[in-house]
């Protein structure tokens, strides 16, 4: 069995914003699985809310989108492009994540035509869902161009 890769390999993404600690699975262009555990000291806690911590789901929803461009950017023709938000659908949040969970992610693509894509995403915690999307996006030569 050959090893996954890191996924700074193929995301752009860095610290503080890189919301993937691990790949669990990677089917280029069509799957990943990945892991990301909410650290109780992770910087955006302190203000939402304080007293009482939970991860916003906007950052829920961006993790969910690096899932999905590590999919998209493992195949050997992107690997030096930018998967680019271009529309979010269907959003549900079903429970709050709390400080020392960890999210588990998934996001398949459904459907893609050229550089535009869909993909439907959802993270769970423990087994139960705690979001679910349809993400849409864009790969794109690091210039901008589409």
């Amino acid at each position: 069995m050959s090893s996954l890769p890191e996924p700074s390999e193929i995301l752009p993404h860095r610290a503080p914003f890189l919301f993937v600690d691990e790949i669990v699975e990677l089917v280029p262009g069509e799957l990943a699985r990945t892991r990301w555990t909410l650290a109780p000291d992770t910087p955006f806690l302190v203000g939402h809310f304080p007293g009482e911590p939970i991860m916003p789901g906007v950052i829920i929803v961006e993790a969910l989108a690096q899932t999905g461009a590590l999919a998209a950017l493992s195949l050997p023709g992107n690997r030096d492009k930018l998967a680019l938000f271009a529309g979010i659908d269907k959003v549900k949040f079903r429970r709050p994540v709390r400080p020392g969970e960890t999210l588990e992610m998934t996001t398949r693509v459904t459907r893609q035509r050229g550089p535009i894509g869909q993909a439907e995403a959802e993270a769970r915690v423990n087994g139960e869902l705690a979001c679910q999307a349809i993400l849409k996006f864009a790969i794109v030569d690091r210039d901008g161009a589409v």
